[in-house]
């Protein structure tokens, strides 16, 4: 049996995702209890597991009300300001979920402490506010170089894996992204359809990895075509990132 993920609006662009396979279900993130609750409820599902990314409220405030008798995981480096964990992980340690594994990620950056989850066998990775489709979590906590050192370890993962962010920013994310790169022909068709399924009040998430190197600017900073239309050509990877999340910061 393979994953099924459910991707679940929450609050006004929050997402959270409902990962399940062999009668097992685990909850990524919880913005808030009862859209979490009722796609579980409408198919038949237990939340076994709850799996946090980072601390913010508009991610971590439906666990109590979700929890029950789920294990809670979630980064050691951030139990001083999580909901009380089963379980804390560092960067790197991996764990058992369904028979498969599921990876951990320090992706601290948005965040001292996020972590991303990487499920090699359903070809997903729960990214939160690191890595976010057409777009990347403000720097709020960390550097610019270690949200940098970050998104370049998720940018690793296969192409074909799919990001499960946590929110609906994507298409606010295509309008400043074209100001970076406004002749990147992928990035517009990208822009076409978001609008498109924007309009329908479908979501733009998940997105697949390979389509965020091809459109995404953050992911592109280190190309020495987006350096030289920034006139930095021979700026390292990172001053890059920082240049245009500044941009961003100021869209």
């Amino acid at each position: 049996m393979s994953f099924e993920i459910v991707t679940v609006p929450c609050l006004s662009d929050n997402y959270a995702y409902l990962i399940h396979k062999d009668g097992k279900t685990a909850l990524i993130d919880a913005p808030e209890a009862a859209p979490i609750a009722k796609a579980a409820a409408d198919r038949g599902w237990t939340i076994d597991e709850i799996w946090i990314t980072h601390h913010h409220g508009d991610h971590i405030d439906g666990v109590a009300s979700l929890r029950g008798n789920a294990v809670v995981r979630g980064a050691a480096a951030d139990t001083h300001r999580l909901p009380a964990l089963d379980h804390a992980h560092n960067d790197g340690e991996t764990f058992e979920f369904a028979g498969s594994e599921v990876q951990v990620m320090d992706v601290s950056g948005h965040t001292i402490g996020h972590v991303a989850y990487y499920v090699p066998d359903a070809n997903a990775a729960f990214t939160a506010d690191s890595l976010m489709a057409l777009g990347c979590g403000r720097v709020f906590e960390g550097t610019f170089e270690q949200m940098w050192a970050s998104l370049s370890k998720i940018a690793a993962l296969p192409g074909d894996t799919m990001i499960c962010s946590g929110h609906e920013y994507t298409e606010a994310n295509g309008r400043f992204a074209v100001t970076i790169e406004p002749d990147n022909p992928a990035l517009q068709d990208r822009i076409a359809k978001v609008k498109e399924a924007r309009a329908k009040g479908e979501a733009t998430v998940p997105s697949q990895l390979s389509e965020e190197l091809a459109t995404n600017p953050f992911l592109r900073a280190g190309l020495a075509e987006v350096k030289n239309l920034l006139n930095i050509a021979d700026a390292d990877n990172s001053a890059v990132f920082a240049e245009i999340r500044r941009r961003k910061d100021s869209f």
